[in-house]
């Protein structure tokens, strides 16, 4: 039973990684058909801010606060990658649109500028967050140990997708971008500035990767390859629940999530790697579409 309750409590931790860094793609590659390649970049500035807000604190303000810096760290990280994402919508992306291809390459150049940038500015060697106290320790149950930071993970990602659901399917934002996303001309005759949700919707995108960022932190070193880590298997829960679709980005991050760790717990991690990876083909092969489809009322050219 216990190593049972460990396995769930796991598969749910990496369930929850995995989501959070998977909203992001939802949105840049679900709902904006842009392959961002630099994605796992903004959760490596994510964790860079976490890193720099906990310096920050450590420095200039009594020891009695230091634990609040992650409170203050949540919101730079948004609002640096959100910026840093809308300019490279601005910059880059914008002159993309409908060349996927092109949109691919360029973005992998800027993840490899981003990543040199981040080793030449923190070094090549790995930085540590230190870990709040009020998410130290962890709850203990018989033979399980449930840590606090990653039960805090867990709140966290599930606040940010009521956020994420509230903003796209409940705001007058969230119904001009999926007008956009849906049938852009039309969207454009009804007065909606395409240009701007495009910028916005990248943005945002790219600032959930920032929130994914400040939770990796808590859970080891930083170093300019840490978003590479999470990247693939992001990509591969957006396509496995249904490109564009909030509901299946959910059910294809559990589905890796729990696959992965409990092939893991039978062999090694590379071994389960390849075992959820295969999962995946082989249900691609049979439902192309993924777990769930946007139903569309533009005609097909």
């Amino acid at each position: 039973m216990a190593q049972f309750l460990n396995t769930v409590f796991n598969g749910l931790s990496l369930s929850s990684i995995i989501l959070l860094t998977s909203l992001g793609l939802a949105i840049t590659f679900g709902l904006m058909r842009v392959i961002n390649m630099a994605h796992g970049e903004f959760v490596m500035i994510g964790a860079y801010m976490t890193y720099l807000t906990q310096r920050i604190f450590m420095a200039a303000l009594p020891g009695s606060l230091f634990s609040m810096y992650y409170f203050a760290a949540i919101p730079i990280a948004f609002v640096v990658t959100f910026l840093l994402g809308s300019f490279m919508e601005w910059a880059v992306i914008s002159r993309l649109y409908g060349r996927e291809i092109d949109s691919l390459l360029a973005t992998c150049g800027i993840s490899l500028v981003l990543q040199q940038a981040a080793r030449h500015i923190f070094g090549a060697q790995g930085v540590n967050v230190t870990t709040p106290k009020f998410l130290s320790g962890g709850i203990t149950i018989g033979g399980c140990t449930f840590s606090y930071n990653r039960l805090f993970i867990m709140l966290f990602v599930a606040l940010i997708l009521f956020a994420m659901w509230f903003v796209i399917y409940r705001s007058n934002f969230g119904k001009q971008m999926r007008a956009v996303m849906q049938n852009r001309p039309m969207a454009q005759c009804m007065g909606i500035n395409s240009r701007k949700a495009d910028n916005l919707t990248f943005g945002i995108g790219s600032g959930l990767a920032g929130l994914a960022g400040c939770s990796v932190a808590l859970l080891g070193s930083i170093d300019a390859g840490v978003g590479q880590n999470y990247i693939v298997n992001s990509f591969m829960a957006v396509v496995l629940g249904g490109v564009g679709k909030l509901l299946g980005t959910v059910l294809g991050s559990s589905i890796i999530g729990f696959s992965g760790i409990t092939a893991e717990s039978f062999t090694s991690s590379s071994i389960a790697k390849a075992i959820v990876l295969l999962i995946i083909i082989l249900f691609l092969q049979k439902r192309p579409q993924g777990l769930f489809t946007i139903r569309s009322r533009s005609l097909d050219e």
